[in-house]
C-alpha cells in the first residue's frame, strides 16, 4: 500500500512541475504590464510595478528609434497636406475666432477708435481679414512644410504621449504580441511537463532534500527562457524538408505590422496629437515665428489701406502693443480652429497604410525590434524571478506532499 501512494506521490512530480512551469511564465508575462503604477512602499523598494509601465519612457525611445524614427518621415509626412485644404477646412471657425480676437484686440489698445467706428466699418474690418483668410493660411503652410524638421520631432512626441500615457504602451505591445504572450503561458505547462520527467526520475533514486528545489528552479527558470527562444529564433526562416522553422513572432511579421500600424496610426501619431507636439512641443517657438511673420505681415496690409486715419487714432505705441496681442491671441487660440483640420489630416497623412507597408518589408533582424525591446530591458528578472518561484514551489511540495508521506 506504502508503495502504490509513493508512486502516485511520484507520478504528481511532473505535473506539480507543469503547474509551476505555467505559473511562473504566467506572473511573468503579468509582472510585465501590470500593475500600472507602484503597488508597494518605494523607499526602500518593496513593492513592485509593470516592467513596461515602469520604463514607458525608455521603451518609448526604442521603439522609435527602431521602427517608428526610421519608418515615418516628417517631410514626407508634412509634403502630402494640401495648403488649400487646409484653408477650407479651418476657415468657418477661423473666422469667428478671428472675429473675437478684432474685437478683443480693439477695445484694448484703441477703445475710443473702436467705439467710434460705425458697424457698416467694423463690417469691412471684418469681411477684409476673412477675404485674406486663404492667402494667410496658405502661407503658413507651406512655411511649416518647410521647416517642418524644427518644429515636429516624432520622437519626442512619441515618448512624451507614451510616458503620459502608460496604458498605450502595454496596449501596443500586448497587440503586437497577441500571439506570443498567450503561448509564453501555455508553453510554460508543456515544458513544465516535459522537465518534470527528470527531477521525477532523480528523485525515484536518489531522494536528496534538494532534488525538488533545484528541480522547480530549473523548471522555472528554463520555461521562460525556452520561450522567448521560441519567439525570436531563428531569425531567418531555416527550410528543413517540407516545414520552415523561424520564430513565431517574426513568421507573423505581415499580420503584426497591419495590428501595429492600425494602433499607432489611430491612438498615437494622429492628427490631434501631432497639432498638440506642435503647439506646445519644443518646436513650438519656431511654429510662433511663422505665425508671427504672416499675421504682422498680414495686419500692415489692411492697416496701409485705413492711412493715416488709424495711425492717429492708435498711436504707434499702441499700434505694436495692438499686433503683439493679435499674434499672441491667434497662436493661442490654434486648437479651436485646428481641430477641424483632424478628419481631412488623418486622411491625407495616411499614416496606418504607409507604416504597415514599410514595416513589412522590414528585416526579421530590424522587425524584433517591434517586440524584442519589451523582453530585453529587463528579461533577467523575469527569468530569475520564474526560477525562484519554481524553487520555492519545489520547497512545498517537498515538504507538504512527499516528506508527510
Amino acid at each position: 500500500m506504502d508503495w502504490i501512494i509513493e508512486h502516485k506521490l511520484l507520478l504528481l512530480i511532473p505535473f506539480i512541475s507543469a503547474f509551476v512551469g505555467w505559473l511562473t511564465n504566467y506572473l511573468a508575462v503579468k509582472m510585465m504590464f501590470y500593475p500600472i503604477k507602484f503597488v508597494g512602499i518605494k523607499a526602500p523598494y518593496l513593492g513592485w510595478q509593470g516592467l513596461i509601465p515602469q520604463k514607458r519612457r525608455k521603451m518609448a525611445e526604442i521603439s522609435v528609434d527602431l521602427v517608428l524614427g526610421k519608418l515615418l518621415s516628417v517631410q514626407e509626412l508634412a509634403a502630402r497636406l494640401e495648403p488649400e485644404k487646409v484653408s477650407e477646412a479651418i476657415e468657418r471657425r477661423l473666422r469667428q475666432v478671428l472675429k473675437k480676437i478684432i474685437n478683443d484686440v480693439m477695445q484694448e489698445s484703441a477703445p475710443t477708435v473702436w467705439a467710434a467706428l460705425p458697424v457698416q466699418g467694423k463690417d469691412l474690418v471684418y469681411a477684409r481679414v476673412e477675404a485674406d483668410i486663404p492667402n494667410v493660411v496658405e502661407k503658413m503652410v507651406r512655411d511649416f512644410q518647410d521647416n517642418v524638421i524644427e518644429i515636429l520631432d516624432i520622437k519626442e512626441l512619441v515618448v512624451e504621449y507614451l510616458s503620459d500615457h502608460p496604458t498605450l504602451i502595454n496596449e501596443i505591445f500586448l497587440s503586437a504580441g497577441s500571439k506570443e504572450f498567450p503561448f509564453i503561458i501555455r508553453s510554460g505547462f508543456y515544458f513544465g511537463f516535459l522537465l518534470g520527467l527528470p527531477t521525477m526520475a532523480f528523485w525515484y533514486f536518489y531522494q536528496a532534500w534538494w532534488i525538488l528545489p533545484l528541480g522547480g528552479l530549473i523548471v522555472g527558470y528554463l520555461t521562460n527562457w525556452i520561450a522567448l527562444k521560441i519567439i525570436f529564433e531563428p531569425k531567418q526562416p531555416i527550410k528543413i524538408g517540407p516545414f520552415t522553422i523561424q520564430g513565431m513572432f517574426l513568421k507573423r511579421q505581415n499580420e503584426v505590422a497591419d495590428v501595429y500600424s492600425r494602433l499607432i496610426e489611430k491612438k498615437l501619431m494622429n492628427s490631434e496629437n501631432i497639432v498638440h507636439s506642435v503647439l506646445y512641443g519644443s518646436g513650438s517657438d519656431q511654429l510662433f515665428e511663422i505665425v508671427e511673420l504672416h499675421v504682422n505681415d498680414a495686419i500692415e496690409r489692411y492697416v496701409a489701406i485705413a492711412q493715416p486715419y488709424f495711425g492717429l487714432g492708435v498711436g504707434s505705441q499702441n499700434y505694436f502693443k495692438m499686433k503683439e496681442k493679435a499674434i499672441k491671441s491667434i497662436f493661442d487660440s490654434s486648437e479651436k480652429y485646428l481641430l477641424y483640420m483632424h478628419e481631412y489630416a488623418d486622411n491625407a497623412l495616411n499614416i496606418g497604410p504607409d507604416l504597415r507597408e514599410k514595416m513589412q518589408s522590414l528585416s526579421p533582424e530590424e522587425f524584433e525590434g517591434v517586440l524584442r525591446p519589451a523582453y530585453q530591458q529587463d528579461e533577467w528578472k523575469l527569468i530569475v524571478t520564474g526560477a525562484i518561484l519554481g524553487g520555492i514551489a519545489g520547497v512545498l511540495q517537498l515538504f507538504y506532499i512527499f516528506l508527510p508521506a
